[in-house]
């Protein structure tokens, strides 16, 4: 057995890295640079029920630690998906996790229904975080009854487990993360991006023309280690992190927080081998610390400590 193999709900991962949603396409342009089967897993993106444009342009901005977009789920659609992408992504040895996203349940409950039946499709990502649309996205993932109704709706017409993508911009994760769990969800992963903004001092316009949109990178990661630390006490489902992870140190801090598996995002921009080079260092990084299985590190942070109340400062 590697030491880095884990096994989570309809995952058999022969290491916990994996391209993040959005951050990866359906890997076409990643493989032609390396091989994607050295990979975890593959989180696709989004897909909807219908082919979607996305928000006018510019919707992309650097900042200084970080990127901000708001493309607004732009993707072919549940049909190009199923007939093109999973068929291409049927040749590799990877699982494959299918981020699914809607402006109604009933949106989500058709493309959970279809894409969950696909032969390489292992496991559900719902997208109810996305904070670059008008309907749907983060208006069912920041009210824990919403949240709680449209996961379970998904859950009842998934052929595969459910993972539920909660949004950082709450002010209570825990909240949403435990009506989650109660509505049968297998899983978690967190965060998706924080709301942001930029203003152009020439214009004194925003930045982006959809004046909004989400911050990610590596300005992200101490939200998303706390709000991990804070989660994975308080459910015994499994939790999938994110947020500005860039080497295999980042790696090994989300899996002390509480993180079973880790999805890279924004840093694939930067580095577009920056996932085969962390599934490489991360075996020796670990031996330099003295750990011989990743699941040793799962929770290390309160397991080790758990006298230390969260909310202590």
């Amino acid at each position: 057995m590697s030491c880095l193999s884990i096994k989570l709900p309809g995952l058999d991962l022969k290491n916990p890295i994996m391209p993040a949603s959005g951050c990866f396409g359906f890997g076409r342009e990643y493989a032609k640079l390396y091989d994607l089967n050295v990979l975890g897993a593959i989180m696709i993106k989004a897909t909807t029920a219908e082919p979607r444009f996305g928000n006018p342009t510019p919707r992309v901005a650097e900042t200084n630690a970080g990127m901000l977009n708001a493309i607004g789920l732009q993707n072919p659609g549940l049909e190009k998906v199923l007939s093109e992408e999973l068929p291409f992504l049927a040749n590799y040895n990877v699982p494959i996790i299918a981020n699914v996203a809607g402006s109604l349940i009933e949106d989500y409950v058709k493309v959970a229904k279809e894409i969950s039946a696909a032969p390489n499709v292992h496991a559900l990502e719902l997208n109810i975080s996305c904070p670059n649309v008008k309907t749907g996205g983060i208006a069912f993932g920041t009210d824990p009854a919403v949240a709680f109704e449209v996961t379970k709706a998904v859950k009842e017409v998934s052929e595969v487990p459910v993972y539920v993508k909660l949004s950082p911009n709450v002010a209570n994760i825990s909240e949403i993360a435990v009506a989650i769990e109660q509505a049968g969800a297998d899983g978690l992963t967190m965060i998706n991006t924080l709301l942001g903004m930029r203003i152009d001092l020439k214009t004194g316009r925003p930045v982006l023309a959809n004046g909004t949109g989400g911050l990610s990178g590596p300005a992200i990661k101490p939200v998303a280690i706390r709000m991990i630390h804070e989660v994975s006490q308080k459910v015994s489902i499994p939790i999938i992190g994110m947020g500005g992870v860039q080497s295999a140190e980042d790696v090994l801090e989300y899996l002390f927080a509480g993180a079973s598996a880790v999805a890279v995002g924004t840093a694939n921009f930067v580095d577009p081998f920056i996932c085969p080079t962390i599934i490489e260092e991360l075996p020796y990084k670990m031996h330099e610390l003295g750990f011989e299985h990743i699941s040793e590190c799962i929770g290390r942070s309160w397991k080790q400590h758990a006298k230390i109340a969260y909310s202590r400062t």
